[in-house]
């Protein structure tokens, strides 16, 4: 059967048909391989790699986790299994993706990249074609994240709706049709923390900010992966998602998940930075669910204002937008 191309096809956004099943499960399994790519995932990673995968069906995670670090299952493997060109395309679209999703990719990632394009028989225009964009945007990220933040940090009276603005934007940027455009999601939550700590008066550097994240279960490859495997999907992630939020369906259900994790993760930074960071691991994921809950019953309210947001958002002017001049 010949996918159906749908709006974005031809562009930066990839190939989002109505691809084979096969395809989809060859093309996760390839974002997984890229996700373990640099042999430095820890067992927690590991963990929220396997929930990213399970949200979009995937079944016998652990089975499949232990064929890749074993190389039971290779790259031509999967190759093989791709029905096409554009199948072929995405997936080493999606492995990029996941090798950018917390900074440039490395020499491990890198050496990852090039075999899987040996693999699939891309060529090297049609690679570096597709991953220009990833690096850019993913320097552009890790910029955004590292910079120290300048001005006067927002007062506590201000921070819900800081909270809620943010939110707001990072629920738009799951909507943009380009899958890269998920590479800003990450910044901009591991920012809004950065902003609430430092309303709080604590100094903090980006690798504790990433902690707090971590500790939640927000991990970037995870992340990045999760919305990449929603835009995969299309329609078919409604059955998946959609009674996560409201019934809300496809990409508008990652749009609402996203939105959620990011008041989730502002609220209990909030909580936590006010209590001088004396909350326990296990009072931070009591909280982040609570907030989840609550931000589930707020997202039928904003939700024409993510939509109207994702109709003028730029990702490159958003990140630059957090850095210092």
């Amino acid at each position: 059967m010949t996918p159906t191309p749908r709006r974005g096809d031809a562009s930066k956004s990839g190939y989002y048909g109505r691809m084979e099943t096969q395809d989809q499960n060859a093309i996760i399994a390839v974002a997984l391989m890229a996700a373990l790519a640099d042999g430095h995932a820890t067992a927690e990673e590991k963990s929220q790699l396997q929930g990213a995968m399970s949200k979009a069906g995937m079944a016998d995670l652990d089975g499949l986790t232990s064929r890749i670090t074993t190389g039971q299952l290779t790259l031509p493997d999967m190759a093989a299994r791709l029905s096409g060109d554009g199948a072929r395309r995405e997936a080493y679209r999606m492995a990029v993706l996941v090798c950018h999703a917390d900074g440039p990719a490395n020499a491990a990632e890198a050496g990852f990249l090039a075999s899987l394009q040996g693999a699939l028989g891309l060529s090297a225009a049609s690679a570096s074609a597709i991953s220009a964009d990833a690096a850019a945007l993913s320097l552009a990220a890790s910029a955004a994240t590292s910079s120290v933040a300048s001005g006067t940090p927002p007062s506590p009276a201000g921070l819900d709706e800081m909270i809620l603005q943010q939110a707001i934007i990072t629920g738009a940027v799951e909507i943009l049709p380009d899958g890269l455009a998920n590479l800003a999601i990450i910044p901009l939550q591991l920012r809004l923390v950065y902003q609430i700590g430092q309303a709080h008066g604590q100094q903090l550097d980006g690798n504790q900010v990433r902690d707090l994240a971590g500790a939640l279960g927000i991990g970037a490859a995870a992340q990045v992966m999760e919305g990449a495997v929603r835009k995969l999907l299309g329609g078919a992630a409604s059955s998946i998602l959609g009674g996560l939020l409201g019934g809300t369906a496809g990409l508008a259900a990652g749009a609402a998940v996203t939105f959620a994790s990011t008041y989730a993760l502002g609220h209990v930074a909030k909580q936590y930075y006010a209590q001088g960071r004396r909350l326990s691991t296990a009072d931070l994921k009591a909280l982040f669910a609570r907030f989840q809950e609550e931000a589930k019953t707020i997202y039928p309210k904003v939700q024409s204002q993510v939509q109207a947001q994702s109709q003028s958002l730029n990702v490159q002017k958003l990140l630059s937008g957090l850095r210092l001049p």
